[in-house]
């Protein structure tokens, strides 16, 4: 982590502690883990003189951005804001936005449209005689109703502006709860690279032993035949089978996926799409290993690097 400050030019003194002060402190993480989940949830509650205003955030794995809203019909208007807020902040996910007033009693006055609520309340007065066994209908589920209850005497302007805020805060708090998820995903994902490596090595050292166990199984069964084939033809058939199973190849771009997605893991870009292209080389490199495979160091090998590649992949669809 590097810590910048960020100094002004403040007096005329000579005396170095008076010349300078610290305006602004800056710090750039270095190295760390910056995946971030798609899942996550954040409530944030800010209090006005009128009153408060809650805002709930709920957000899940999704393959672009959707968003969306509730919120009461005085603040209908700002949704599109709202929208774009989140447009510049997320970048991908399914995120439920829920939007709460709460009036006091000294700074605003509440009273409800009765004459809408007669209108509403015939229609469901009609509704409810074409059904067997309607539910009755409670008063506080009229005040429920669209447009019945009147909010007056607030500053229609403060008041979107106040609830534009606390979105915007919500918003930060979530990608805060986003990153913390994402840091335990990328420790999972780095433990599970760690376990590939380890295959990758298991293969590696075997490899000399498995190709000269092979050399000795076919010199046995070409042992009645020495009479028809000449060393030399014996040779080019042992290259011919070596070529076969050379996974010298695999192995490196096993190697060369595992350092991709460690840098991925530490951009601060949307890298869930990155990641999962990755999965996708790096189960490519197992299968071919398995179908070179002439041993059963290799084989076991290969099986475990899908276990693990196949973990890490469904983790991958929760990364934004």
């Amino acid at each position: 982590m590097i810590q910048i400050k960020i100094r002004a030019n403040c007096s005329k003194s000579n005396h170095p502690m008076a010349a300078f002060v610290t305006i602004a402190s800056i710090k750039f993480p270095i190295g760390e883990p910056m995946a971030r989940s798609m899942t996550a949830f954040a409530r944030n509650t800010i209090d006005f003189s009128w009153g408060s205003i809650t805002c709930e955030l709920r957000s899940v794995n999704h393959r672009f951005l959707e968003t969306g809203f509730r919120v009461p019909d005085t603040l209908r208007q700002i949704e599109m804001p709202l929208r774009e807020i989140a447009r510049k902040k997320l970048t991908r996910g399914k995120v439920d936005c829920s939007l709460q007033l709460a009036f006091n009693n000294s700074d605003a006055s509440i009273e409800a449209d009765l004459h809408l609520a007669k209108r509403y309340i015939a229609i469901a007065e009609e509704l409810a005689a074409a059904l067997k066994n309607p539910a009755p209908i409670s008063p506080l589920d009229i005040l429920r109703w669209p447009g019945i209850l009147k909010e007056q005497n607030i500053d229609t302007d403060a008041l979107l502006q106040a609830a534009t805020e606390t979105f915007d805060a919500t918003v930060d708090q979530l990608l805060e709860g986003r990153q913390r998820e994402g840091d335990k995903l990328a420790d999972m994902i780095e433990q599970r690279l760690t376990g590939i490596e380890a295959q990758v090595v298991i293969v590696r050292d075997n490899l000399p032993t498995i190709l000269q166990d092979q050399r000795l199984r076919l010199q046995q069964k070409l042992s009645d035949l020495k009479e028809q084939l000449d060393s030399d033809r014996l040779e080019q058939e042992m290259v011919i089978i070596a070529n076969r199973s050379d996974v010298d190849e695999e192995l490196d771009r096993l190697q060369a996926h595992i350092s991709e997605i460690r840098r991925v893991l530490k951009s601060n870009d949307s890298i869930g799409r990155r990641l999962d292209f990755l999965m996708q080389e790096l189960n490519r490199e197992a299968n071919t290993l398995g179908s070179k495979s002439i041993a059963g160091v290799t084989t076991q090998a290969s099986v475990e690097l899908k276990v693990l590649i196949e973990q890490m992949r469904e983790q991958i669809q929760n990364i934004e």
